[in-house]
Formats: C-alpha cells, sequence, structure tokens
C-alpha cells in the first residue's frame, strides 16, 4: 500500500528543508503497513523554493504559475490518481503539521471506516498548539455554519493536514476548490456520500514566512468561504 503526502508551497525557502528532513527521518524511524512518499508541489514560487528543493534533492513539481492552494493541492492529487496512490495526505510545506501524527491520521481509512479524515487541533483541547483567538473564533463560525448546512460536526474545518483513501483521490482529482478550498472541500465530500471522519493530531506555529491569510483579509476570506460552503451545499451530487 502506497501513501504520497502533498505538500503545496508558496514561498517557502525558509521552512521546506526542514519539513522534507521530518518526513525523511519518519521514513526511517517509523515502518509502517504503507510505504510513505511525498511531492512538494512548487506553486509558482517567487522566491528560491524550487531551487533550493533542487540543490537538497527533494522530489518537486514546479508549477509555471501560481495556482493557489485549491490548484496546488489538486495537482497533487492528480499526481497521486495517477501514479496510483492508495492513500494521499495534504501536508503542509510551511512546517506546521507534525508527521508523527500521520499514523492516527490515517488509521481511520485503513481500518476502513472513514474514507476521509480530517486532523484537528480541537478534538482534544489544549493538545496542542491552537493558533489565534481571532482565527478561532473565525474556523467555529465556520464549523457551525457546516454543521447547519450538511449536519457534518468538523471543529477544526480550515485545518490542511487531511488524508484520502483510493476511492477520495479519483473524486478530488476531478472536483476540488480552487480558493480557499479546506471548508469547502468537506460539504462536497460530504453531500457526495463520503466517510469523513475527525482525528486529533498534533500542529506546530509556522517557523517561518508569513501565512496566505493576513488579518486584513480575514473578513473578506469568513465573507467568501461562507458563501461557497453554502453554495456546495446547494449544489448537486456529482455523477460516479
Amino acid at each position: 500500500m502506497k501513501l504520497l503526502l502533498i505538500l503545496p508551497a508558496y514561498n517557502e525557502k525558509d521552512n521546506i528543508v526542514n519539513t522534507v528532513d521530518q518526513i525523511r527521518r519518519f521514513q526511517k524511524s517509523n515502518p509502517t503497513v504503507v510505504e510513505v512518499d511525498y511531492l512538494v508541489i512548487n506553486d509558482g514560487s517567487t522566491d528560491t523554493t524550487e531551487q533550493v528543493c533542487r540543490e537538497n534533492d527533494i522530489k518537486c513539481l514546479s508549477l509555471i504559475q501560481n495556482l493557489g492552494i485549491g490548484g496546488a493541492v489538486q495537482t497533487g492529487y492528480i499526481y497521486a490518481f495517477m501514479n496510483g496512490y492508495d492513500i494521499a495526505v495534504q501536508f503542509d510545506g510551511d512546517g506546521q503539521h507534525d508527521v508523527n501524527s500521520l499514523p492516527d491520521l490515517i488509521a481511520p481509512i485503513l481500518s476502513g471506516e472513514a474514507d476521509f479524515t480530517v486532523g484537528s487541533r480541537f478534538v482534544e483541547k489544549g493538545k496542542t498548539f491552537q493558533s489565534t483567538f481571532l482565527r478561532r473564533v473565525g474556523i467555529r463560525h465556520l464549523s457551525l455554519l457546516i454543521r447547519l448546512v450538511s449536519g457534518l460536526k468538523i471543529s477544526d474545518v480550515t485545518s490542511g493536514y487531511r488524508a484520502a483513501n483510493k476511492k477520495t483521490i479519483a473524486f478530488l482529482a476531478k472536483n476540488y476548490p480552487t480558493d480557499y478550498p479546506e471548508p469547502e472541500s468537506v460539504v462536497t465530500l460530504k453531500k457526495n456520500k463520503f466517510r469523513i471522519k475527525e482525528v486529533q493530531v498534533n500542529m506546530f506555529e509556522r517557523a517561518a514566512g508569513k501565512s496566505s491569510i493576513s488579518s486584513w483579509k480575514s473578513i473578506y476570506y469568513m465573507c467568501k468561504v461562507s458563501f461557497a460552503i453554502i453554495c456546495a451545499s446547494i449544489q448537486k451530487r456529482e455523477v460516479k
């Protein structure tokens, strides 16, 4: 069984080597029932991310222009689908996700309990890095909205640490939101009868660089994502 870690990276020259080094150490010290592989999706970075990947022998696919997080992650799902991976895991290139939580994240998929899992900071409160107060308020708002429109209870809806089984990989390779996609995609998956489970994982603060969602964008983000969630909830199911 093969697993692909999809690492979207935009201007992550200061983070990507440490992030991949953590994955490499995990590969060596944690033999599992799955073969763990990774792929950095360099999303049209304007810094030296691509050069850093080449110099450090990091497996990297560079997009010719910036597609945004949705396009970068979907590229990873397409790659996973075309190369026959059994599980695909979204894993931030900025060092915020703890690779040691990977076995917990994929356990419900391996057991057949879920098709898709969301790594959460909030299942067991106080266990890991919690983000800022304002972001937690925003996440709670989106969680309540998703529960209202879909019945799905997910506490960390903006988490980018997520895992998909083979059937879900095939779906997401064709159907993935382009802009701030995490909340919208879980609604789409739920509507299309995929089984979703939230799992406690460990996360860290960003080591370097800036988040793509700055404070001045927060209100715009909340409005846009809320509208996208509502739209996703009323769309027709995809034809399988």
